[in-house]
């Protein structure tokens, strides 16, 4: 079983994140508050509880080198949390929104984060060393509708974004006096603030969950219509491929080496995709899977077994001989899967362990280092 812990810390879970040993975790049970949770003698305590926020927290990202927490909230307001002595005091930043802030993620430096938000815009937060405190730039009339998902480049200027517009767009976030002028950046170090590099209209329905490869090189995301888009050599001539499936839409992805990818979802599963040596991506198979074996003979012709799979008969309860329903929904999960957080080293290229966490309140740990199949792929 490619799941090797799984925790109930509340009913629901909205999002959580790891400090940089693992030794601790934050998460909000879908309400305004921030839990953290401390690992003592084998077992997994309360420590903190944050109270700031009025309406649910939807986005937090732990920095691992400066020990920081960034919160984003329904509220319009994102905070950024400094643990001094042995409490977390709260910093407010100053996002400028009229809507829900949606998303939050450090960029790999740790000096900027973005914050997606339902007001179609992007906010990019930086540190003011002369005023002390927290300030923010916005990438505004760029998108058509909220922005669900924001990604960090390895490079730390690039920023990939998606929207229930539909659209995938990667945008320059250059800060004069924040970012320095890198040749190994490229191009993208020469950029002006909120200049948008790409926009990818692959998909026709709602977009969530875009990430980048450990090297850059490639990007995916997924779109509400069950289908996940890989694009390569992001820039003015891109190749996209898509890969669609038969199962209940993802809500987010990660990369755990260049070649494979980890989604997770309302299939309450996690899915494996990878690229084969051509570069043509496929679905491999669910984690955690669990195999029932059928009673009795099956019967049937190959017209009912083909208009049982076409329609769906056994996701509906529908029982038909002739279908193969020896995979129910679901496994570890319970519920629909909304996070999905690496558990390797930063800036690792490969990693096996990654966490999830879903509306069943469960946060599990996942290991890949037994799947035997899957490590070709790694």
């Amino acid at each position: 079983m490619a799941a090797v812990a799984v925790h109930q810390f509340a009913p629901c879970i909205t999002c959580h994140a790891w400090n940089a040993d693992r030794s601790m975790v934050a998460f909000c049970p879908n309400n305004s508050e921030v839990h953290i949770y401390k690992l003592s003698e084998d077992k997994w305590e309360q420590a903190h509880i944050l109270q700031k926020h009025d309406q649910i927290v939807s986005g937090i990202d732990w920095s691992a080198r400066s020990n920081r927490l960034v919160t984003a909230s329904h509220d319009r307001n994102s905070y950024v949390w400094n643990y001094e002595g042995s409490e977390w005091v709260p910093t407010l930043v100053i996002l400028r929104l009229n809507r829900a802030a949606l998303c939050v993620q450090w960029s790999p430096k740790e000096n900027k984060f973005a914050v997606g938000s339902g007001a179609k815009t992007v906010c990019i937060c930086y540190y003011e060393q002369e005023n002390n405190w927290w300030v923010s730039k916005l990438i505004r009339k760029r998108h058509d509708s909220s922005v669900t998902s924001v990604a960090w480049h390895p490079n730390n200027i690039l920023l990939a974004t998606t929207s229930t517009d539909g659209k995938c767009r990667v945008f320059s976030t250059f800060i004069k006096g924040v970012d320095t002028r890198d040749s190994k950046a490229g191009s993208s170090s020469d950029t002006k603030f909120g200049e948008q590099i790409l926009q990818l209209d692959l998909s026709f329905s709602w977009a969530f969950g875009v990430k980048w490869s450990p090297s850059g090189n490639t990007l995916a995301y997924v779109g509400h219509s069950s289908v996940i888009y890989f694009v390569d050599d992001v820039g003015p001539s891109p190749l996209a491929q898509n890969v669609a499936f038969r199962d209940l839409p993802l809500r987010d992805v990660l990369f755990i080496s260049e070649k494979t990818v980890i989604g997770v979802g309302f299939d309450c599963n996690p899915m494996v995709f990878a690229a084969d040596e051509s570069g043509i991506w496929s679905f491999v198979r669910f984690l955690g899977e669990r195999k029932i074996s059928s009673i009795g003979p099956k019967y049937g012709s190959q017209f009912s077994e083909a208009f049982g799979k076409l329609y769906g008969q056994s996701k509906h309860g529908m029982n038909n001989d002739g279908v193969d329903n020896s995979r129910p929904r679901g496994g570890v999960h319970e519920n629909c899967i909304t996070c999905i957080v690496p558990l390797g080293e930063a800036g690792s290229s490969t990693t096996t362990r990654f966490s999830t966490s879903g509306l069943d309140g469960k946060v599990v740990i996942w290991d890949l280092e037994s799947q035997q199949d899957l490590l070709e792929y790694l």
